[in-house]
């Protein structure tokens, strides 16, 4: 009766094996750590560097735990804080000669102490918070007005060619604070003008003024665009943060937005806070421009003499190339890129997708430079490099541009990527800055885990007391459950934080909950006469639906808090979530397994160990 068939038993004991596996990475800690990483988008850090990290660390006399190729740089793995300050500082001599113009980030990190065949199996520990792990937290003010002006700018150079493409000639368009004044001599070529500028940039809200001969359209931006732009620059600035961040190689940061301007960057694990705001800190800027292919021109600017209107850069490879100073475009002009495949030779290839008014004025320039190289830089620091100089084959218009030419699918991505979120939409400036120590994070471990220890000792004392045999397997089910809890959240690589500790507890309490309910139904069916094998059945099966519906509504709640909360809400919700699942599963399956082994092979069972069971006394007054 009470005996599962045996592919359940091997279900249960490779759950329970899985779960050991990926809890077992928690328990060895995390080791001092130093990663290399590019500083220039057209730079890789990759396998190929790998000989000359080695190279250089052994003739610093430093003996690594391990050296691993990551997609963000190379990662070195040391045995204690003084190897790795003498390793970086051996890293940085070697790679940045020049500190000024430092071409690599070299950065202290944390990297996991687990065993090598773990980590090959996908083994990892949880990713610990801020809280626990210590780290530095930044609050970032993005200035909106600065990025109002900036696309007011913006709009005045719209202005100008839209009214030259459309033939209609003002006296000067200029910008006064949060106004655009577009000067006219009479009043039909400004109605002309309104007409045209009302229909193509429908953003603006225009407004006559002036008399006679001295007349003008006052252009504002609507309400609903600075709604609009504020939400556009705050994004696009996390985006930005995003992949910056990659270069310290911080698993799982929190950037999110906080009020209408303000940014929050959390990095757990970076010791190197100097590092992290020089990287938070930068500005970027994307521009198109020309090259000069003047004949000897690109030779004189090599052997010092720079022509006038021209500047020196390196493309791709380290090839110089000689860059007019006008600028055609900037980034602000695209609004998407996506690594594709040239339709015609199946190369890697960009395609990127400007605005409206990029679109007209890379259709003008494509127009007037077939034949020529067009140069897309990247402005960081002051100091630019060219991402890709490309000839213009035919004029492009319609807003869509292809990149080609000497690019691996790689590469592509890496440009795509750099030209979608390589800039900032508005500077930011750094107005908050906290460093929790791992002394702090440190400590809350320890309570949080004595925390979780202690309740568990007194929910298993409290078990076996009270239900005997079915206390100890009560206790074995709760251990299982806090086993493929853990073992769940490091598959997922979730973050751990001091509120999903506190859940973890919660969690040893509701999950014991269930097996209350199924030792109580068992003595109740006892009390009634049922035989214990038929007790045993009727126990698990009639508690199964209370237990269901108390955890889907606890579910429910639990959902609420993950979808509509943030932060530390929504760390105590993920852990609380999963921890309901495997409780479920821990309470009914693998308490069910454990009293099947025990009891279910015994054919005339007459009592079993769950504690007294009261029975009602006789009526005696009868």
């Amino acid at each position: 009766m009470n005996r599962y068939p045996l592919w359940k038993y091997i279900t249960v004991a490779v759950a329970l094996l899985i779960g050991f596996v990926y809890t077992l990475p928690n328990f060895f800690g995390e080791a001092p750590a130093v990663q290399v990483s590019s500083n220039r988008a057209t730079l890789k850090v990759d396998a190929g560097v790998l000989p000359r990290v080695e190279a250089i660390l052994q003739e610093a006399q430093v003996a690594p735990d391990g050296i691993f190729v990551e997609s963000n740089g190379i990662k070195v793995r040391l045995k204690d804080t003084d190897t790795q300050l003498k390793a970086k500082d051996a890293l940085e001599k070697a790679f940045n000669p020049d500190p000024a113009n430092a071409d690599y980030v070299v950065a202290l990190n944390l990297l996991t102490a687990s065993p090598k065949w773990l980590t090959d199996m996908g083994a990892l520990p949880m990713y610990l918070g801020l809280d626990l792990r210590g780290g530095v937290h930044f609050l970032l003010q993005v200035d909106m007005p600065g990025a109002q002006q900036k696309r007011l700018d913006s709009i005045g150079a719209d202005l100008r060619t839209l009214l030259r493409d459309k033939n209609l000639r003002h006296a000067g368009i200029n910008r006064d604070g949060e106004r655009i004044l577009i000067n006219f001599r009479d009043g039909q070529t400004r109605d002309q003008a309104r007409i045209v500028i009302d229909k193509d940039l429908a953003e603006l809200n225009l407004v006559e003024q002036g008399s006679g001969d001295n007349l003008r359209l006052v252009a504002t931006l609507k309400p609903e665009s600075l709604v609009k732009l504020r939400e556009y620059a705050i994004k696009q600035n996390i985006n930005t943060l995003h992949n910056r961040i990659n270069e310290l190689g911080v698993a799982e940061p929190v950037i999110a937005q906080q009020g209408a301007d303000r940014i929050v960057v959390q990095l757990p694990g970076v010791q190197d806070t100097a590092k992290a705001k020089d990287i938070l800190g930068r500005t970027a800027t994307l521009e198109i421009r020309m090259v000069d292919e003047t004949p000897g021109a690109l030779e004189g600017a090599l052997a010092g003499q720079v022509p006038f209107g021209t500047e020196l850069y390196n493309e791709r490879g380290g090839a110089p190339v000689l860059v007019k100073k006008q600028v055609v475009l900037t980034g602000e002009r695209l609004t998407d890129a996506q690594a594709g495949f040239d339709s015609q030779n199946n190369e890697p290839a960009v395609h990127l997708t400007l605005d409206s008014a990029g679109a007209r004025i890379f259709r003008d320039v494509t127009r007037d430079n077939v034949g020529k190289r067009m140069a897309i830089l990247l402005i960081e620091k002051g100091k630019g490099e060219v991402v890709t100089a490309p000839v213009i084959r035919t004029e492009i218009g319609g807003g869509r541009v292809q990149i080609s030419g000497r690019m691996t699918t790689s590469e592509a991505n890496d440009t795509a990527l750099l030209l979608r979120a390589g800039s900032l939409a508005a500077p930011m400036e750094i107005i908050e800055e906290r460093t929790i120590g791992p002394s702090l994070g440190a400590e809350s471990i320890k309570r949080g885990f004595d925390s979780t220890l202690w309740g568990f000792v007194a929910i298993a004392v409290f078990m076996i007391i009270y239900y005997q045999v079915f206390g100890m397997v009560s206790v074995v089910a709760l251990a299982s459950n806090l086993l493929l809890l853990v073992a769940l959240l490091s598959l997922l690589q979730a973050t751990l934080t001091l509120p999903g500790i506190a859940a973890i507890a919660l969690t040893l309490g509701m999950a014991i909950d269930a097996n209350v309910l199924i030792n109580e139904r068992v003595r109740e069916e006892l009390r009634n006469g049922m035989p214990p094998q038929a007790a045993i059945t009727a126990g698990y099966e009639r508690a199964f639906d209370t237990i269901l519906d108390s955890n889907i509504t606890t579910l429910i709640a639990g959902l609420a808090l993950l979808i509509f909360g943030s932060g530390p809400v929504r760390g105590f919700a993920v852990v609380h979530c999963l921890g309901i699942l495997t409780s479920i599963f821990s309470a009914v399956v693998i308490s069910r397994s454990l009293v099947n082994l025990i009891y279910g092979r015994q054919k005339k069972l007459t009592k079993v160990s769950i504690g007294q069971v009261w029975k009602p006394e006789a009526d005696t007054t009868k």
